[in-house]
């Protein structure tokens, strides 16, 4: 009588493969985590963008908070906490000027891979535009770390934002 069935060279052979696919899929799987959970970041900024220039093209030479501009964000929730910058302006505006003002920041509450917790890391600053005969208004995006830095892999359009198309560090 013949009997079947794996030998234990088989099946180490098995787990072995199992092992090298599972190490090399494992990280990529939490790459793409991270990546996922900061790809809010884009769109609740290009929202504030959008919002905020239609608010300074009705106005020509003001900005708005988050209030007057009608920007609602939860600034709070499980990934991200969400901050106005400055927000002590007159009725809630100030007039735009050459130097840039802080209005947009996104903080990770948990790491993101390498992108530690706890401090701002994607910011965006408004300013008067310096283009001849624009009287809109300009955005500087900063993320920590720099275009290089391991924040800005995980929202890589975060720069289409910037006046100028690049990121710069905080």
């Amino acid at each position: 009588m013949k009997k079947q069935g794996f030998t234990l060279i088989e099946l180490m052979v098995v787990i072995v493969i199992m092992g090298i696919l599972a190490a090399v899929a494992v990280p990529k799987l939490f790459g793409m985590i991270a990546k996922s959970k900061a790809s809010e970041i884009g769109p609740a900024a290009g929202e504030y963008v959008k919002l905020q220039d239609a608010y300074v093209s009705e106005s020509s030479k003001f900005f708005g908070n988050w209030q007057v501009i009608g920007y609602q964000m939860n600034t709070n929730n499980n990934v991200f906490t969400y901050g106005k910058g400055a927000d002590s302006w007159t009725n809630g505006t100030a007039e735009l000027t050459e130097s840039g003002v802080s209005v947009w920041t996104a903080t990770p509450n948990a790491n993101l891979n390498d992108c530690q917790s706890g401090a701002v890391r994607w910011q965006i600053e408004i300013s008067k535009s310096t283009k001849a005969g624009d009287n809109g208004a300009a955005y500087d995006t900063k993320v920590s770390g720099g275009a290089a830095g391991v924040c800005d892999v995980l929202v890589p359009g975060f720069g289409k934002l910037d006046k100028e198309g690049v990121v710069s560090a905080l």
